[in-house]
């Protein structure tokens, strides 16, 4: 997913606004990982499972998933996400 166009007048800093975005997309991706877990995905199997090795990293893996889901387009959460940051950031700056 790539960032949306961001516009700005003179002396208008891209960093900040990339890093919003980032954060959103973080965002997002921990929603859609506790989401996830919810419908069960990670949940250890009964029988040929990983053991212990796999209970304490399945989070690890529902994390990644989710990121991947985000990068992948996700739900649309990271855009509204991102302009409440901004939105609430530059409010501050004012």
């Amino acid at each position: 997913m790539d960032i949306p166009e961001i516009r700005g007048g003179p002396g208008h800093k891209v960093g900040p606004q990339k890093r919003l975005y980032e954060t959103a997309q973080k965002l997002e991706a921990t929603f859609l990982a506790e989401m996830l877990k919810s419908a069960g995905l990670g949940k250890s199997r009964d029988s040929f499972g990983g053991g212990a090795g796999e209970e304490q990293f399945g989070s690890f893996l529902l994390q990644q998933q989710a990121m991947q889901i985000v990068k992948a387009g996700g739900i649309g959460l990271t855009e509204t996400l991102f302009e409440a940051l901004r939105d609430r950031t530059h409010d501050q700056t004012d």
